[in-house]
């Protein structure tokens, strides 16, 4: 039903960017044995070792860190902003996410509301506003997650 998306092999840019840094390097004593300036030519081969080795950097970086690539690949979750309407649940809370639709007769704006169960490890209580995201399926009813409380509860 689903697909898993092919990985996207970086190490296979590093030896691409080398090959050019190779080629420079190439270019620039031949330069030097035509021109006088021999100088800026050996100071223009670091440079450009620098420039390729930096990409290759990078990559073993985000390689090492498995959360910046894992979370790069989820893409975009969606997020809502709603009212906490119940807590008497442990670790489980209702958001309420009001939104305004456009109604196609009258062209007045009317309220509609839906409600999520989300996981609550920050704790939220009846009344504060917090903010949702999508996840992974939790358990029957959860799909989401809170992720931050945007306003407590006047009390």
């Amino acid at each position: 039903m689903f697909r898993r998306k092919k990985k996207d092999d970086e190490p296979t840019d590093a030896p691409a960017a080398a090959q050019v840094a190779t080629e420079s390097s190439a270019a620039a004593p031949s330069e030097a044995a035509v021109g006088p300036s021999t100088e800026a030519a050996a100071a223009a081969e670091p440079e450009a070792a620098k420039a390729t080795a930096a990409p290759a950097e990078t990559a073993e970086t985000s390689a090492v860190d498995g959360k910046a690539t894992s979370a790069k690949r989820r893409g975009n979750r969606v997020q809502k902003v709603g009212t906490v309407s119940s807590d008497k649940m442990q670790k489980t809370v209702v958001v309420r996410v009001d939104r305004l639709v456009l109604h196609p007769k009258y062209r007045r704006y009317v309220r509609r509301t839906s409600k999520f169960m989300a996981h609550d490890e920050l704790g939220a209580t009846t009344g504060d506003r917090v903010r949702i995201v999508e996840t992974r399926p939790l358990s029957a009813s959860k799909r989401w997650r809170v992720v931050e409380i945007v306003q407590k509860a006047a009390k």
